[in-house]
């Protein structure tokens, strides 16, 4: 009977042993197969623009610092280009001909001119009646047989010269009075205009050594030193769009499910010690190889890596750029 008991509680033993294993591999179970947490971290960017001039020259003065905020339209530095005032000396001088020479054209001959012209026709006028004159007696006489023929020609020659000189110093005259032709007139006013193009270019050249902010924001960073010669086109500083503010994350595809364009989710900013609530605007694949993850050990797929923009949905003042944005994400193993 012994024997049987111990064999019983020998059972009931290994039951108890086997249920308490059991627990214990269900309690592993649960503990391992758990929602892990993993964290998709960013970092806060903002827009960024970059001031440059048209004009090569020297940087005379600047007018901002680093970390000053500015507004739209200020002067954020100057520089001297002695060259393009050159040029806009020579400019308006050639604007000031061009000036001249219309007035001329528009004004005609100057009085004197016209008194002369005009007595040059009376003198001629008187001419051709003085030939009418002898021409009208020569050919009385020449009907009646008086004079010959060749003296009848030469006073008809004169009487006509005398016509004719009569009707070129009427034309001098009124060309006097007209002035110059309308061709010329518009020829001398687009010489006008033509010089005042070149000042006006010169002086937008001249407008471009004043460095203005395109926007409001914050400068950054200041590329050269003052008194150091700076090309066309060269970056001259940045000026940073604290207003425009979003973050920049590079999300592993296998997470994109919650990351589509126009979702939202919270986002907590170290720095700041702050939750940001934030949502997506903008997805692109980086297109890296570098940016993939194998997982090919477990009989899948490669994952392959998108960046993800977010913006925040309320004003963050606080928020500067390069601080770091982490998202917690849950899942199972």
């Amino acid at each position: 009977m012994s024997t049987i008991k111990e064999q019983r509680m020998n059972t009931y033993l290994a039951l108890g042993v086997l249920a308490g294993v059991i627990a214990v591999v269900c309690v592993i179970g649960i503990l391992t197969f758990h929602k892990e947490t993993e964290y998709v971290q960013g970092q806060a960017e903002v827009t960024e623009y970059r001031v440059s001039s048209k004009v090569p020259g020297r940087i005379l003065e600047f007018k901002v610092q680093e970390g000053q905020k500015v507004h739209k339209g200020d002067t954020l530095a100057i520089l001297e280009a002695p060259e393009v005032e050159a040029k806009k000396a020579q400019a308006e001088a050639v604007e000031q001909q061009a000036l001249a020479l219309s007035a001329k054209a528009q004004a005609g001959a100057r009085e004197p001119q016209k008194e002369g012209a005009y007595e040059m026709w009376q003198k001629a006028k008187v001419g051709v009646e003085i030939a009418e004159k002898s021409f009208s007696r020569i050919s009385n006489l020449y009907k009646d047989g008086v004079v010959s023929a060749q003296k009848y020609d030469e006073v008809k020659a004169q009487r006509d010269a005398a016509i004719a000189t009569e009707k070129a110093a009427r034309s001098q005259y009124r060309l006097a009075l007209d002035g110059a032709q309308e061709e010329d007139k518009e020829m001398a006013a687009a010489k006008v205009l033509q010089a005042q193009g070149a000042v006006a270019e010169v002086n937008s050249y001249i407008h471009e050594t004043f460095l203005t902010a395109y926007a409001d924001g914050e400068v950054t960073e200041i590329f050269p030193h003052l008194g150091e010669l700076v090309g066309t086109g060269a970056p001259i500083m940045n000026i940073a769009q604290m207003d425009d503010q979003w973050a920049s994350f590079n999300v592993r595809e296998d997470y994109l499910k919650d990351f589509y364009i126009g979702s939202e989710f919270d986002a907590y900013v170290p720095a700041i010690d702050r939750t940001v609530r934030m949502k997506v605007s903008y997805m692109k694949d980086i297109g890296d190889f570098a940016a993939w993850k194998a997982t090919k050990e477990t009989g899948q797929y490669d994952l392959k890596t998108f960046e993800v923009r977010a913006t925040p949905l309320s004003a963050t003042g606080d928020l500067r750029p390069g601080m770091s944005v982490i998202v917690k994400k849950e899942h199972r193993r």
